[in-house]
């Protein structure tokens, strides 16, 4: 029998793949393109942030995350995963990301959650501000900055925008590149996961490159 209070070893899934054929030079007006989205956004963050305080209270008290705080705040690491993958976090595709919380598994830039049935009222006091700390100084580096949600700037735009002129000169997306560029991103959300007090499994120090973690996790009671 399994046991509900024990966490799977990566409650944090991040699938993504390329689409083919890339525009050349589509990406010169995705930030024009994406704007809709990043204004959008901006206020799912303040909602995602409100949640998440209600969420540290409630785990406080009861060691339980309630579902439909979970199911929301997943839904906005989700929309911001796919437009950082349509955008300058990845470039991955040229599909317009939806407007919807929902999982969406038609699209190629994917995320799960495992959803605890328990969680360490311990924990919930120090994880997300003292436990956390290192991985914010690594994720620091990847990132640049905090601005729609955690993307902006930083060493995965870079390489980004690196993979962006090669396929605008070469017509293809350099493999070694998108997978360094899925893993750093990978990471990423695993932190932020672990800061928003959605899982108690602690992130780990390793770069998982590649698109594919091929077992999603149990989202279900």
């Amino acid at each position: 029998m399994t046991n509900l209070a024990e966490p799977p070893a990566r409650p944090v899934r991040v699938n993504a793949r390329i689409d083919a054929p890339l525009s050349r030079w589509l990406w010169l007006v995705k930030w024009i393109l994406a704007l809709p989205h990043y204004v959008v956004l901006f206020f799912l963050w303040i909602a995602f942030t409100v949640v998440t305080v209600i969420a540290f209270f409630a785990i406080l008290f009861t060691e339980r995350y309630p579902r439909a705080l979970f199911d929301f705040n997943l839904g906005v690491l989700r929309w911001s995963w796919r437009v950082a993958y349509y955008s300058y976090n990845a470039l991955g595709t040229d599909r317009y990301p939806p407007f919807s919380l929902g999982e969406e598994p038609d699209y190629p830039a994917r995320l799960g959650i495992a959803y605890p049935e328990r969680l360490s009222r311990g924990l919930v006091l120090v994880k997300w501000w003292l436990l956390a700390v290192p991985h914010y100084m690594v994720i620091g580096f990847f990132l640049g900055g905090a601005h729609v949600g955690w993307w902006s700037g930083g060493l995965i735009a870079l390489l980004t925008i690196i993979a962006a002129v090669i396929l605008a000169f070469t017509e293809k997306y350099p493999k070694d590149l998108f997978a360094l560029i899925v893993g750093l991103n990978r990471w990423v959300l695993r932190v932020t996961a672990y800061a928003a007090l959605m899982t108690d499994t602690y992130p780990p120090f390793r770069l998982d490159q590649g698109g594919s973690e091929t077992t999603a996790p149990e989202e279900r009671a």
